[in-house]
């Protein structure tokens, strides 16, 4: 059997050689944390593999949190860009394995939880792994740590659908917010540098996290083993769309090919330029049954437009020598199916020519002024643009 060390070193190796890690600092802090201290209920092999582990569920067997998938740790970290003496602000404690990471960085660590059995959970890992001066604290991320203020760097470990004030003006002038930031169906981290009144992204990364607790802007609409994820600001209604599926079906195929890689740069142009874009949900059964078969059964992008709604599917190719590959098309439903698949087969034409994903963004508090010039939010609105 592998021991924690070798298996450690194996692991970092794995995420560095996939991007993840870009500088030598991260590289030696996650080789000295010892992950598997902050995992006790988990065997080794788990506790290293690049994997969230799940810590607490809820009786129906939802994931309430979990540690993190150590190639996300590791990206966000490099989004950070700790430097030794910053002070920073950790919204969700989570196992201590974080907040162990940027005070081997040599931060000046503040981390905050709102759940008790995770803030007992953290004191005693941080205690076995023999970290000392991270100051831990119980309450809602949300409001910050006041007493604590100002910080260099905030980074949040869970998915937030809103900016709160607390996190905008706890931070310095030119300080740094990593968020990851959930909007149109999909969540992105956000590295945001604070320039006055604005927070300015300085650079964004797909990733996944469980929402934060009492953070809702979003809400789900059934179409029958299918469901749209929708934004709160969005004029999307289970009204409009109920039947759309039962509608006669469009399609339209482009020329682009995919083979393994990912296909976020559409959803982020959708994000950018559709104004109903959203993120549609199909069931095994409703794939089998062909009721609606997006390209990623349960992650893939869609635009809704009153009673009408397309969205994003592939066409598997012959076998050839090298691996499957796929062509990318368009489904629609509904009186302007046509339309909206025409609008969204234009944007995997444009992605396809270089394939990148060029989103932006800048977030202002929320005023009479701000509201309506992008996607609006309880306390903010965060104004998407595409660079390039």
């Amino acid at each position: 059997m592998n021991t924690a060390s070798e298996l450690r070193n194996a692991l970092v190796d794995q995420i560095r050689d996939g991007g993840w890690i870009t500088t030598a600092r991260v590289e030696r802090a996650m080789r000295s944390v010892e992950r598997h201290l902050f995992l006790p209920e988990a065997d080794l092999e788990e506790a290293y593999a690049d994997k969230n582990v799940p810590t607490k569920t809820a009786p129906d067997g939802t994931c309430l949190s979990s540690a993190s998938t150590p190639g996300i740790v590791a990206m966000m970290l490099e989004q950070l860009h700790v430097r030794p003496g910053q002070r920073i602000l950790e919204i969700g404690a989570g196992t201590g394995y974080n907040a162990a990471l940027l005070t081997h960085l040599g931060a000046e660590v503040t981390t905050i939880d709102i759940d008790p059995d995770a803030v007992a959970h953290t004191r005693k890992a941080l205690e076995r792994a023999g970290i000392r001066g991270v100051h831990l604290v119980e309450g809602d991320g949300e409001n910050g740590v006041p007493r604590r203020v100002p910080y260099d760097r905030i980074i949040v470990t869970a998915g937030a659908w809103d900016i709160p004030p607390a996190w905008f003006d706890q931070l310095v002038e030119g300080g740094l917010l990593v968020v990851p930031l959930r909007f149109r169906g999909t969540t992105r981290s956000f590295a945001f540098e604070r320039r006055g009144d604005r927070l300015e992204s300085k650079s964004v990364k797909l990733c996944g996290f469980i929402p934060m607790r009492n953070d809702d802007g979003e809400h789900d609409i059934d179409l029958g083993g299918v469901s749209l994820r929708c934004d709160d600001d969005q004029d999307i209604t289970a009204e409009a769309l109920g039947s759309v599926l039962d509608t006669p079906r469009s399609e339209l195929w482009s020329e682009v090919e995919i083979g393994a890689e990912p296909l976020h740069g559409i959803w982020g142009r959708l994000a950018v330029f559709e104004t109903g874009t959203c993120r549609i949900m199909a069931t095994d059964e409703a794939v089998r049954s062909g009721r609606a078969v997006p390209v990623i059964p349960m992650l893939s992008p869609a635009i809704a437009e009153d009673a009408s709604l397309a969205y994003l599917a592939h066409r598997p190719l012959p076998s050839r020598e090298g691996g499957h590959r796929s062509r990318l098309g368009v489904i629609g439903h509904g009186p302007n199916g046509d339309e909206l698949c025409a609008r969204l087969l234009d944007h995997i034409r444009e992605w396809g020519k270089d394939r990148s994903d060029r989103i932006g963004a800048t977030v202002v508090k929320k005023t009479a002024a701000t509201a309506g010039r992008g996607i609006t939010k309880h306390d903010t609105v965060l104004c998407l643009d595409w660079k390039g």
